[in-house]
């Protein structure tokens, strides 16, 4: 279950270093346009507020990181689950705000990984 639960924190640091990156580099270009169904014109406009956005997954992804090599185990699972916490609230509250997969998306994965470290 260690292993397991090492994978998915580490999946859902990764999936939020993507969003990151999707936000703060790609919100205005044809593969950010597409994957957020935005017009450019929409995505122009929007594109300070979606940096901000990104910065805030960032902060996330290197939480949970942080918590995977944090030298205290115990303390580095507590810091693990309070990250994974703020994914999914962050993904019920998009899936309930703006679409509905964002919850599966986002909060999906952060619940495997929590479920997992209380399972240890």
């Amino acid at each position: 279950m260690k292993m397991l639960s090492i994978v998915l924190v580490l999946l859902v640091a990764l999936e939020h270093a993507y969003f990151l990156y999707l936000e703060m580099f790609l919100w205005t270009r044809p593969k950010g346009l597409r994957i957020f169904g935005n017009t450019a014109e929409r995505a122009e406009a929007s594109k300070v507020l979606a940096a901000n956005q990104g910065l805030y997954n960032g902060f996330l992804a290197a939480g949970l990181l942080w918590g995977l090599i944090y030298p205290d185990v115990a303390a580095g699972i507590h810091v693990q689950m309070f990250f994974l916490g703020c994914v999914i609230v962050a993904g019920v509250y998009g899936g309930l705000t703006v679409r509905k997969t964002i919850a599966w998306i986002q909060g999906g994965p952060a619940l495997l990984a929590l479920l997992t470290l209380l399972a240890r």
